[in-house]
């Protein structure tokens, strides 16, 4: 089938020309959509009588099987044709002749083009929500194996106060468990009906939109048809929440990476998820992780694209908004292959406990609890914080730490340290103490991991 839309010229495209305006090599991948889009549009035709329902009803029938076809590779899509949009309708006429022409009637392709988008999201947010909660499992998984393994924490890349390798995890699982929940809140303002807008300014046609919206599965109709073709924040509010996404995995890819290295050594990746190098035998590299940081700047691309694509069109539908699908198909296909590789990561990594408490050892991250041990006391907390930091300085200089410093340097600098002072500075009981909710206690993070499952498992989209 030719462009659908020649009658009004007398000169065929060139072909570079034809290759430039052509979205078939992209837009094709929602096939399926385009056909199930149709299939309906077709049923409240008939349904309504604009065309006789034997008509409908062959085009219904000779929709599904076109979509069988090529579901089974008995069709295969012309590349040649200009869209996805096209090539369906002209495969149907060529089946059924006339009648295949009916189809199109009461829509045009810029309202088909924004209902089979809105499709295909849909789906790839379902597809991409259970992803994530695949890789919340893991970290659960992972954090209850490790809610006593005590690492440092860190703030400006400086060892800080103790936490546990549980509570470090929980962390993300509450970044993932939000990454749901904005998910879901695009889908929901995504499930908008923008078929029947058609061009731009609906149709004299008597269509029941409520019906293809019911049977597409939306929750509503666009109460605007020149909104309904020309607006593109569906996508661009997915971009931004994929971007959010990204930014959470590259974060964790850093820290992974770090962990890593010799210096930390806090971690090791499994080999599958390792690579080594051409000519050092001894080069053991978190490649996956790697390429995670390096990916996420693809999908901050798409958002800008997408932001970049929509700020200047004026009302209704451009070309400009073909650019849309290339943006955020390749933004949604860099997160799924991402969570692919991540999740499996996590999964098999193994935790080096004894390097992350040396590390905690030996970073005089239980300097606050001590002193807060001698706030405890009666010192006011300016005068112990003082008197802590010099204890810091004389164990660097000595080659000490708070917890093997003998007890006569600590009275030397403060009168008030005794004994005790080693039972509140072990560092199990700095962990264990810090009780708060949101803390790093056992008790805390068993919570935080509870709630967390207890998300995912009764999280739905809509």
């Amino acid at each position: 089938m030719g462009q659908l839309w020649k009658g009004r010229f007398k000169k065929e495209l060139t072909k570079e020309t034809n290759d430039f305006n052509s979205s078939i090599k992209f837009d094709s991948r929602m096939f399926e959509e385009d056909i199930k889009g149709s299939i309906a549009h077709a049923t409240m035709l008939g349904a309504t009588g604009i065309i006789d329902k034997s008509e409908s009803d062959k085009i219904t029938k000779g929709l599904a099987e076109i979509l069988d076809d090529i579901k089974s590779g008995k069709l295969e899509i012309d590349y040649e044709s200009e869209d996805i949009h096209t090539f369906v309708e002209g495969e149907l006429t060529k089946r059924l002749g006339q009648t295949g022409k009916r189809l199109h009637t009461a829509r045009s392709r810029n309202d088909q083009v924004a209902l089979d988008i809105r499709m295909t999201l849909k789906k790839e947010i379902d597809i991409i929500c259970g992803k994530l909660k695949g890789l919340i499992t893991v970290l659960c998984d992972k954090a209850e194996e490790n809610t006593d393994t005590i690492m440092p924490g860190y703030t400006h890349l400086q060892r800080a106060q103790p936490i546990t390798f549980a509570h470090h995890l929980s962390a993300y699982c509450s970044m993932l468990c939000r990454d749901l929940d904005r998910l879901a809140d695009v889908k929901k303002r995504m499930n908008v009906l923008p078929l029947g807008s058609c061009a731009l300014a609906g149709t004299t046609y008597p269509i029941d939109r409520s019906q293809v919206a019911e049977l597409l599965g939306f929750d509503d109709i666009s109460a605007n048809s020149l909104d309904g073709v020309s607006d593109r924040d569906f996508c661009i509010e997915l971009a931004s929440a994929l971007s959010i996404i990204m930014v959470h995995l590259s974060r964790f890819s850093e820290e992974i990476i770090m962990w890593c290295s010799w210096e930390f050594k806090f971690v090791e990746l499994d080999d599958a998820f390792s690579t080594g190098s051409s000519i050092m035998p001894q080069k053991k590299n978190p490649d996956v992780a790697e390429l995670v940081r390096g990916k996420s700047g693809r999908v901050f691309g798409d958002l800008t694209i997408l932001l970049t694509v929509m700020k200047g069109i004026a009302l209704a539908y451009n070309k400009d908004m073909q650019e849309d699908k290339e943006a955020i198909f390749d933004a949604v296909d860099t997160v799924k292959m991402c969570l692919d590789a991540f999740t499996p990561m996590i999964a098999t990594m193994t935790v080096l406990r004894d390097n992350m408490r040396n590390a905690a050892a030996k970073g005089f991250i239980n300097a606050t609890d001590c002193a807060d041990y001698l706030v405890g006391k009666g010192l006011p907390f300016r005068d112990a914080y003082k008197a802590t930091g010099e204890l810091v300085s004389l164990c660097i200089d000595k080659g000490e730490t708070l917890e093997s410093l003998p007890i006569e340097k600590y009275k030397k600098i403060c009168d008030l340290f005794d004994d005790d002072v080693y039972t509140a500075i072990n560092l199990e009981k700095c962990v264990n103490d810090r009780t708060a909710p949101g803390g790093p206690s056992a008790g805390n993070v068993k919570e935080q991991i509870e709630k967390a499952r207890e998300f995912v498992n009764s999280f739905q989209l809509g």
